[in-house]
């Protein structure tokens, strides 16, 4: 059965492409995305994502691997692997729309007797309620009659180079019992951390969304921990220590939270909870609070500048950092860009730094210049909010002018050399 499956995995962003180049190692794959710049990139052996290096990629090339946006390389496929975007709207409404495209891709190319795989994080019930159904439609064919679905959630840490796909473990899903085995054969052959093969779709749909719902949860915490300790004049991360010298405490930091899932996944599960009737509180109030942490952030600094006696609006300030985490190019839904816009307010002369991040990306999603080096200015505030590998190396205190300040929002400079930390 592994030699006669033909993997097409729709999606080659920070997910799709690291699972279609694993799975080139063992079967036929194809990857396809509708950007026709993002597939000639890719052909040509670089990713823009970093994750996947050069080297792996062009192996994979090499081996028969290939990346098109044309549907008509991929109707010979029968293991479809849908890995896209779920987003929020401007009110955080759910957006399914690159879903139900998706979907609609599949539905023109896939045949009797074939497999389509979801990845996307979605709240339980999405895969069959939302998307089969599209695929019916545009196919023709009948689901779990003609086509079978499975539903398999991403896992993937961007920028992490230890923790890589085959290395976390997966969890599988199928429409029937047969199909179910046959999909976590399919994924258990490549990735080495092993399977664990969930009895419905909605319960992996669930499992997923709760992972990174629990993280959002639990970061809040520590946010409004740090806003505690800090209105009474103690170092949270002390703090943190401290009572992480008990073997069952939960050690966690605060922090910014952003990226296109912890800050993202949990308004699906709270969106469908309230169909249901039920009002997820604890959920809806860490969401509010994280996504205010960037003005936080920036009011911390300004409280800084004023004990110093420095005028925030004559002021220089530099941000370190505009990536959602570090060590990835990755910019969406970044809440550093929160701490500038605030910063923004009270000064023209905020200069960001980040030499992860594309320029001109962020010049188009944000309408920031980053600047290409820390040569040529000295800074009354340096802002230290992304904990990129190139900034350990940094001394900041020589960005600085006279009587200026650091702000580590990150926590991990050397503590002698910052005035503040979140």
């Amino acid at each position: 059965m592994y030699k006669q499956t033909k993997i097409c995995v729709v999606g080659l962003g920070y997910v799709g492409l690291p699972l279609a180049r694993l799975f080139s190692t063992k079967y036929e794959t194809v990857g396809y995305d509708m950007n026709v710049a993002r597939v000639d990139e890719l052909m040509s052996g670089i990713d823009k994502t970093c994750e996947v290096s050069h080297e792996l990629l062009q192996s994979a090339l090499d081996n028969g691997f290939r990346c098109t946006a044309d549907l008509n390389e991929i109707r010979d496929c029968n293991f479809y692997v849908i890995a896209v975007p779920t987003p929020v709207d401007d009110y955080n409404h759910p957006d399914l729309r690159p879903l139900w495209g998706a979907s609609e891709t599949v539905g023109k190319v896939i045949s009797r007797g074939d497999v389509v795989v979801y990845e996307s994080t979605v709240y339980p019930g999405v895969t069959e309620d939302e998307c089969l159904p599209v695929v019916e439609r545009v196919s023709g064919l009948k689901f779990n009659e003609d086509f079978f679905a499975g539903y398999s959630p991403e896992r993937i840490n961007p920028g992490d180079k230890v923790h890589t796909v085959e290395k976390i473990k997966k969890v599988t899903s199928g429409s029937t019992p047969e199909i179910a085995e046959y999909i976590n054969s399919v994924y258990a052959s490549v990735i080495e951390a092993g399977t664990h093969l969930a009895p419905s779709i909605k319960v992996a749909e669930a499992s997923k969304i709760i992972e990174n719902t629990q993280r959002d949860v639990n970061i809040a915490f520590m946010n409004e921990l740090a806003k505690i300790f800090n209105a009474m004049g103690i170092d949270t991360l002390d703090v943190v220590e401290a009572a992480a010298s008990k073997w069952n405490f939960i050690k966690m930091k605060p922090g910014l939270v952003g990226g296109h899932c912890i800050g993202v996944d949990p308004y699906y599960l709270i969106e469908k909870a309230q169909v249901f009737g039920v009002y997820p509180r604890v959920m809806s109030s860490a969401r509010r609070l994280n996504d205010g942490m960037g003005e936080y952030v920036a009011s911390q600094v300004i409280r800084l500048m004023n004990k110093r006696g420095l005028l925030v609006k004559d002021s220089k300030i530099l941000i370190l950092g505009i990536t959602f985490k570090e060590n990835c190019p990755d910019i969406r839904n970044t809440k550093v860009v929160n701490v500038i816009e605030t910063l923004n307010e009270y000064t023209d002369n905020v200069s960001v730094y980040d030499p992860c991040a594309d320029k001109q990306r962020v010049s188009k999603e944000f309408g920031i210049e980053l600047i290409d080096d820390l040569s040529d200015s000295k800074y009354d505030a340096v802002v230290h909010c992304v904990a990129h590998a190139q900034f350990s190396q940094l001394d900041v205190r020589s960005l600085l002018r006279e009587n200026g300040i650091v702000y580590d929002v990150k926590g991990t400079l050397d503590r002698s050399k910052v005035d503040g930390r979140l």
